[in-house]
């Protein structure tokens, strides 16, 4: 790995070794890609204004969220393929996670059980909420989370209806995995993957499932194109929400907002945090930045309570503008599961340290030495 120097360079090297249909599902956005487009735009747009004569010899990314001290202003955001990227890949996650001192979030997609990364892994962990059409089902989820000791629970609510992953469709990956004549000259050019993955599953669980289920939804959810196979609801409204907020009794986190009106009305539902995100560019097409509607979020929210923000962080410079701008951490998803991919747990931990390192050298660079310097003024 020590010609592995950021995430692009992760990036490349997790092409080279996943199948295409793998890679493209974890890599790319929806319809066009305009929305993953103007992800990075966002952040390439904004231009920092170094301050010079700073005492900056003790920089620290060190914050604190939710109560929770963290090593640097991140978490890993819920990813479903994370599992595919690496055998048992949600727990090397974890583990990744822990080490560097952040929270993870399991997914409801996870294709290992939130109570086998809670025993395994540890850490601080938060699990990711799908609602699905059974109410009832999806509280059990919730029931399992606070038994098993999550400390955090992550609604996404961008996820009315499916979106249009057309490359998908054309690549023929499944999830629950399933051989085609489509893939499985995909699979056969990739056999480190299908080795050290596909076939460690097959010997020993079996392919790869949505483990979060419950058996009786497990076993009737047919092989479908991946994005298309995991059951959500297009029936979700604010109640739903204030019911989540009834029956979980710790942090709840609201994962999808853009708009400044529903910012204000999550938290009158009992939203403790607030993720800025479209979805990695992966739902709407022609949906805005999420960097782009940071500042008029958080100047609506005023501070009662974290603001997170997923979508285009690459580099520790993406971190110091997320924050600059009112955003008190943010959340990263694909750079983690290239790491992964490459080298599994330690894979993911160096990428993690290299955001690190990445971020309090930009610190130092334009003189704010502690994550609390970061504001406005830093940008141009």
């Amino acid at each position: 790995m020590a010609d592995l120097l950021n995430t692009a360079d992760y990036r490349e090297q997790a092409r080279k070794l996943l199948p295409h249909g793998l890679f493209e599902f974890v890599d790319r956005g929806t319809e066009d890609e305009v929305a993953l487009g103007n992800n990075r735009r966002a952040f390439e747009a904004i231009k920092l204004v170094p301050r010079t004569l700073v005492d900056v010899s003790q920089r620290s990314a060190a914050t604190s969220l939710f109560g929770k001290s963290l090593k640097m202003p991140l978490a890993i955001a819920p990813t479903g393929a994370a599992g595919l990227m690496w055998h048992d890949g949600e727990i090397a996650l974890a583990k990744a996670a822990a080490a560097a001192g952040i929270p993870f979030t399991v997914a409801t997609g996870s294709l290992t059980s939130m109570e086998r990364v809670a025993r395994e892994a540890g850490g601080s962990l938060w699990f990711q909420l799908y609602m699905w059409p059974d109410r009832s089902a999806s509280y059990g989820l919730v029931s399992r989370a606070e038994a098993a000791g999550y400390e955090a629970l992550v609604v996404t609510v961008d996820t009315a209806v499916g979106s249009n992953r057309e490359y998908n469709v054309r690549n023929g990956f499944t999830i629950p995995f399933r051989f085609s004549a489509r893939n499985i000259v995909d699979v056969m050019s990739s056999p480190r993957w299908m080795l050290k993955v596909l076939a460690r599953y097959a010997l020993t669980t079996g392919l790869p499932q949505y483990e979060n289920y419950p058996p009786e939804m497990r076993r009737s959810v047919v092989a479908r194109p991946m994005g298309k196979a995991m059951k959500k609801t297009d029936s979700l409204t604010w109640e739903d929400l204030r019911e989540l907020r009834r029956v979980w009794p710790r942090t709840l986190i609201v994962k999808g907002i853009l708009d400044q009106g529903d910012a204000a009305r999550a938290i009158e539902c009992g939203a403790d945090g607030i993720v800025i995100s479209n979805h990695g560019g992966r739902m709407l097409d022609s949906s805005i930045a999420p960097l782009d509607a940071l500042a008029g979020i958080a100047q609506t929210v005023h501070k009662r309570v974290p603001l997170l923000l997923d979508g285009g962080i690459q580099r520790g410079s993406d971190i110091v503008k997320a924050l600059a701008l009112g955003a008190d951490a943010v959340l990263v998803g694909r750079s983690t599961l290239y790491g992964l991919a490459v080298s599994g747990e330690r894979g993911a931990g160096h990428v993690l340290s290299l955001l690190h390192e990445e971020l309090v050298r930009v610190m130092g660079l334009i003189g704010r030495p502690l994550i609390s310097d970061l504001d406005k003024h830093c940008l141009a």
